[in-house]
Formats: C-alpha cells, structure tokens, sequence
C-alpha cells in the first residue's frame, strides 16, 4: 500500500445517505477535518478543527468494519488534506463504490476518475460565491453531480441564471437544495416547477430521520 501522511478525521460512521442520487443508500462517511470555506450556513462547523491522525490502513480498516460497499468522503472539504486523493484511490481498489463531496473551490480533475464527484456551486448567500472554481465544470463527467444550496429567491435566480449560461443539465445531474429552516422547501419546489427546470430537488434526508443529531 502507497505510503501517505496520516490523514485529520472529523468521524467515521455508517447511515443512509441524505443527499445526491445515491439518497437513503446505507453507506460509510469519511468526514475529514478542515475547510478553507466558511458558508453562512454550514452545518458542519464541527468539521472545521480537531479530529483525529488516522493513517490510511486505519481508516480502511474501519471502514471495513461497517460491511458496506457505499462510501462517501466528505468533510469540511476533503480535497484540502494530500491525502485525500490516494484515500479515494485506495477505497476504489478495495472494491468500494465511492463518493466525494467537495465545496468547488478546489480542482477537481485529479481525483481518481471512478469516483463519483458531487460538487457544491456556491450561490451568493453562502458569502463564498467567489469562491467557486468555474473550471471544474469543463471536468465533469455524467456520473458526477452539481449541487446548490439556496437560501433565498436571489439564490434561486442566480443558480437558475448558472444553470441556463453553462449549459450545466447537460454536463451531468443538477441538485437544487433549500437551506434548512430558512428557504422554505415547498417554495423551492414550486419554483423549479413553475420554470420548468431539468433539475433534481432534493431535501436533506438524514434531517428529516434524525434532526442535527451528529453522526446520522
């Protein structure tokens, strides 16, 4: 097994999936430490320090432990640790259907291309919009995701604006999200529908069963 640093892990826990297609799939969560982003309406603050030096052997070894062929890594944003890509090349070579959700500020291109990439736009009132890395879209393949998070109608108008200019359906599947407890969800369904666009609404699934319970 290739040599790399230890990696900082926020948790390691097994639930169903809330998000992207793969919702309410059983599947294990890699949470890495650290974010360079600070979005007004981050849920996983929590994620941002702290955790644990956990070498790579470790983290597969625990993974192991859960006998699920899901996984998902996430964070804080995982792309900002080294060694997150040769973690996601490891789970690919023992055989795991792998995830990766990323904030969109970092490159994207050189993850391993059999993970499926779920990659967050950052709408204006994140307060990151300026954040995002315009370039990752030219990447995209269909098994990968583009994800908004919208807290308002401006949300929504900007991201439906994105969506039409970059021809963003067409690259892979769009999710449009509600920022909880703030954009009402029925709003945003309404929304999509009466613009009639080629997105996906979703809501947080794991909200819904266990709240803000961490670990679910």
């Amino acid at each position: 097994m290739t040599q790399v640093p230890a990696l900082r892990v926020s948790e390691i826990f097994h639930s169903l999936q809330g998000e992207s297609t793969r919702v309410g799939l059983p599947t294990v969560f890699i949470r890495l430490t650290g974010c360079p982003l600070r979005c007004t309406w981050c849920d996983t603050t929590y994620a941002f320090a702290g955790g644990e030096a956990l070498t790579l052997a470790t983290i597969l070894e625990r993974v192991a432990a859960f006998d699920c062929k899901t996984v998902c890594v996430t964070g804080g944003e995982p792309l900002a640790q080294a060694g997150c890509l040769p973690l996601l090349t490891a789970l690919c070579d023992a055989g795991y259907s792998v995830s990766l959700e990323t904030s969109g500020a970092l490159d994207i291109s050189t993850v391993d291309p059999r993970v499926s990439r779920i990659v967050d736009i950052k709408a204006p009132g994140s307060g990151e919009v300026e954040k995002n890395r315009w370039e990752n879209i030219d990447d995209l393949r269909p098994m990968d995701e583009l994800k908004f998070v919208l807290a308002s109608r401006a949300d929504y108008d900007w991201a439906k604006s994105a969506l039409a200019g970059r021809h963003l359906s067409d690259k892979c599947t769009v999710l449009f999200s509600p920022v909880a407890d703030i954009l009402p969800p029925t709003q945003l369904a309404e929304w999509i529908l009466a613009d009639r666009l080629p997105v996906r609404f979703q809501l947080q699934l794991h909200k819904i069963l266990w709240g803000a319970q961490r670990g679910k």
